[in-house]
């Protein structure tokens, strides 16, 4: 497969897309769930709560950070996450605003 050519979709069909990827794995949106019913900052339960090595976990949380959604204070030797709520927000309105567009009333087409 190719290169996604990305210079050539507008800055909005590239967040889309970078959102879509980011939240297409089971083990993001656990980590995402978890962290809101806490709502606050978590540290070391994420691997007892969701049942995945930590090495999978640390990447998944890296992923989640690397894309704004999430982010990490150090206390002692460990990293706490909580939602980014500003970025969560744009994402939000981002994604809200793509799946709100209609269909145009029309026959059926296929």
């Amino acid at each position: 497969m190719g290169l996604t050519k990305s210079e050539i979709f507008t800055k909005e069909q590239n967040a889309i897309a970078a959102m879509a990827k980011v939240l297409g794995h089971p083990a993001r949106i656990s980590i995402l769930q978890h962290l809101f019913e806490s709502d606050t900052c978590i540290c070391g339960d994420l691997v007892n709560k969701i049942g995945l090595s930590q090495p999978t976990i640390s990447q998944h949380l890296k992923e989640l950070k690397s894309a704004g959604l999430i982010k990490g204070n150090i206390e002692g030797t460990s990293v706490c996450y909580c939602i980014h709520r500003e970025n969560w927000n744009q994402m939000k309105k981002l994604l809200t605003d793509f799946l709100d567009q209609d269909l145009r009333t029309q026959t059926e087409c296929c």
